[in-house]
């Protein structure tokens, strides 16, 4: 679904060169990046690139690719990234976790194992994500470890690697390298996260984790972070024109490093309150940012990442599902092929909501449905049953409704459809309380997928040797 028509897009492509031409964007303390830049023939002066109109959209045109596959460890679970396709992946990213029974708290190895798990469990999520949770427990340089050996060793669906150092990607590579039994330059195991320093740089951190990650063939999300009145003017043009011209630049970085490198064209794009300066989400305006740039992405040729489930609520309340699905619906109707945060992000990404994970997991199966389209084969006409069923008597009975009553609808695991009677007979329990004993009963029958002794034993041996050559750094 397209919001704006071609002259309008154009418009803003328009834009985004102007910006890439005559403001430029920041590669900073990265001279291998500038180095490449000049060889392309860029404007470098200092840390600042000004490309000449057109060079970073015919770099990405001439060797991006419009689809990959990230292949899981389960064959049965490897996922197309672009296309036709979308993928659902869980939250990312938060240094909180959040339940009924123990309130909010900061996140431990053991809750991000617990994710891991659940991911893995809800057939609704097809990735098991990279940083669903910040486990706070383990010192910041060597949790990358924890946490990439919980998705290999807890899950068999694709997963994430770590982006927050150069040398972390490394290791995130070794492992999937060990994990998959090999090299891994002809496939594709990972697909990570790549955020822009928005506005208009990229950062040395984000550059040197990308340049391993296209070395080694494994994809990237190109993806500026951006919430507009901070770091992009207020208008949805102005920040669809800055986040393209970050991701251009930033995608054809990549393609510079490994012609051909698989990546992903992201945002993220919220508004704040212009009274407090906090950030708000489920607006109209951030729906509008997904359509235009989902649109943008597919006159490039390439997959798109955004939206999810987005939500400042603190609790798995009224406000968590409305805004939830005011970031869904736009998601689904641009035909976004990568959605990263589409379960369990609560309090504007500061937490991990258990319950919350659970009740959008279940609207994900929803949307599923919706993408599905209308069955226009002869059952989904069932003219049958017209001519098969008496005037003025219903359809319950038609071999037709027999035939098809247990698949005919979308059934929700979690909603409540009795009546109050018997709701109250059952505990008369709201979402939240009934999502809780969902998470605790997936947790309680969860059985790992199998992985290979000797794999696992090379993968824990890796671990130990790489903790044990570094200090801990607590930050």
């Amino acid at each position: 679904m397209d919001i704006l028509d071609d002259e309008s897009l154009t418009l803003i492509e328009r834009n985004a060169e102007t910006i890439l031409s005559e403001v430029g964007i920041a590669f900073q303390e990265f001279p291998a990046a500038l180095d490449l830049w000049r060889e392309a023939g860029a404007d470098v002066d200092g840390d600042l690139v000004k490309f000449p109109p057109g060079l970073c959209r015919q770099i990405i045109t001439d060797s991006a690719t419009e689809k990959y596959i990230q292949h899981a460890r389960n064959p049965a679970r490897s996922v197309q990234v672009g296309g036709d396709a979308t993928v659902f992946a869980p939250n990312y990213g938060s240094p909180f976790v959040m339940d009924l029974d123990n309130g909010r708290r900061y996140a431990t190895l053991q809750d991000f194992q617990n994710v891991v798990k659940l991911a893995y469990s809800l057939p609704q999520l097809h990735h098991s994500g990279g940083t669903v949770c910040e486990p706070v427990d383990v010192p910041v340089n060597k949790r990358h470890l924890d946490m990439v050996y919980a998705h290999i060793r807890y899950s068999d669906k694709p997963f994430m690697g770590s982006v927050t150092a150069a040398e972390r990607a490394a290791d995130s590579i070794e492992m999937a390298r060990i994990a998959f039994g090999g090299d891994l330059s002809d496939r594709t195991v990972m697909t990570s996260l790549i955020n822009a320093s928005s506005p208009l740089r990229w950062d040395a951190t984000m550059l040197g984790a990308a340049t391993n990650y296209a070395r080694a063939n494994q994809a990237c999300i190109v993806s500026p972070f951006i919430l507009a009145g901070a770091m992009a003017p207020v208008t949805v043009a102005a920040l669809a024109a800055q986040a393209l011209a970050e991701a251009l630049s930033g995608m054809a970085y990549l393609q510079l490093v490994r012609p051909g490198a698989p990546m992903v064209f992201g945002t993220f794009a919220a508004s704040m309150s212009m009274a407090t300066g906090a950030p708000t989400f489920g607006t109209p305006e951030a729906g509008q940012a997904i359509h235009v740039m989902a649109s943008l992405s597919r006159r490039l040729g390439v997959p798109f990442r955004s939206g999810g489930q987005f939500t400042a609520s603190k609790l798995p309340d009224a406000q968590a599902a409305y805004e939830s699905a005011h970031t869904l619906l736009p998601t689904m109707q641009a035909g976004v092929n990568f959605v990263l945060h589409a379960a369990g992000w609560q309090e504007g990404g500061l937490a991990l909501g258990y319950e919350k994970l659970i009740l959008d997991a279940d609207q994900l199966g929803a949307m599923e449905v919706l993408a599905r389209g209308v069955d226009m084969s002869d059952n989904g006409q069932a003219m049958e049953a017209f001519f098969s069923n008496p005037h003025g008597e219903h359809f319950l009975g038609n071999r037709h409704t027999l035939a098809n009553f247990e698949t005919a609808f979308w059934r929700s695991d979690i909603s409540d459809c009795s009546s109050y009677e018997q709701w109250m007979e059952e505990g008369s329990l709201s979402a939240a309380q009934r999502a809780n004993a969902r998470w605790k009963k997936l947790l309680a029958d969860y059985e790992p997928p199998p992985l290979d002794d000797a794999t696992d034993e090379e993968l824990r041996d890796y671990v130990s040797r790489r903790k044990a050559e570094m200090p801990d750094e607590i930050g």
